[in-house]
């Protein structure tokens, strides 16, 4: 007869059996997983290493090539801008660098700087886009008009443009000296720009920017720097906006004009100013201007060739 003791043992023996099949069905299987997980670890190091090669070997090539670019250069431009005169206008993320750069290659293409105005951070600021708005209406000089639109980036560009630019068919200052210097004042007062000192109207206007904006209303703020940029250009000669790596993207003030027909048109933009080709494009772009012509240059996808 089965006793009580025994249904126990049975059981108890069941359950036994069941752990060590579980046990050592589960330590077969952490072999083989952790077997598997180590091949692919393997793998995917020896990618990373492969890529890190590959980058290592373009960013050489990318450095050797904008070295060459750099020797070039002034050889590039030279009298491309004969007797020509450049305002250098830069907002507030434009790197200094970029703007000593163009500005020397300015000169071994025989222009001339004739003055450099900077834009603050407030500038492009979507919550001061009324204030900039009503301090441009107030400070237009007597005998100019404003554009049409209603952005404050067109309207700023109107009223810099005739400040900063000589009329392109009289070659003659679009205002009278006093009425710059309080355009000029009240802007300043109103924290949009810094105050330039010894600034003489140019012929033609080049804006440096940086590269895409990021946070909330960056759309905004790349669209007035690129409606402010290509209504500079209506104002005189020609105009080229230039601005680094990432200005091409969406959030960028080149992706933005570049995304306009109507402001590609007219305008050239130049998408890697940080890199000596970029500079040299620039240059050239603004020789480009005096013949009527625009383009868009640089590496971005968006751009039609490196250099004009």
């Amino acid at each position: 007869m089965i006793s009580l003791r025994y249904h126990i043992i049975s059981i108890a023996a069941v359950f036994l059996a069941l752990a060590v099949g579980v046990v050592l069905g589960s330590s077969t299987l952490s072999r083989t997983l952790l077997s598997g997980l180590s091949d692919d670890r393997d793998e995917l190091a020896k990618q990373v290493a492969d890529l890190q090669v590959e980058r290592n070997g373009l960013n050489a090539r990318l450095a050797s090539s904008d070295g060459f670019a750099g020797s070039i250069g002034p050889m590039a431009v030279r009298g491309e801008l004969e007797q020509r005169t450049v305002v250098m206008v830069t907002t507030h993320d434009a790197r200094p660098a970029d703007r000593d750069a163009v500005k020397s290659l300015i000169g071994n293409a025989g222009g001339t700087v004739s003055g450099e105005l900077q834009l603050t951070d407030a500038f492009s600021d979507p919550q001061k886009a009324d204030q900039l708005r009503d301090v441009v209406t107030r400070l237009l000089p007597a005998g100019l008009q404003l554009p049409t639109a209603s952005d404050p980036g067109t309207l700023a560009g109107g009223l810099l443009g005739s400040l900063v630019l000589i009329n392109k068919d009289t070659n003659q200052p679009q205002a009278k000296p006093n009425e710059v210097t309080a355009a000029f004042t009240g802007l300043a007062d109103g924290g949009f720009i810094h105050m330039p000192t010894d600034l003489r109207p140019g012929q033609l206007a080049l804006i440096l920017t940086g590269s895409a904006l990021a946070g909330n209303g960056a759309g905004d703020r790349a669209s007035t720097v690129a409606r402010f940029a290509a209504q500079i250009d209506r104002a005189g000669a020609g105009a080229v906006l230039a601005g680094d790596t990432g200005s091409a993207d969406a959030t960028g003030p080149v992706g933005m004009v570049r995304a306009d027909t109507a402001a590609t048109s007219i305008l050239s933009t130049v998408d890697n100013v940080e890199l000596n080709a970029g500079r040299v494009a620039t240059v050239l772009a603004l020789s480009e201007q005096l013949e009527g012509k625009a383009g868009r240059y640089g590496t971005a996808g968006t751009a039609q060739s490196v250099v004009p």
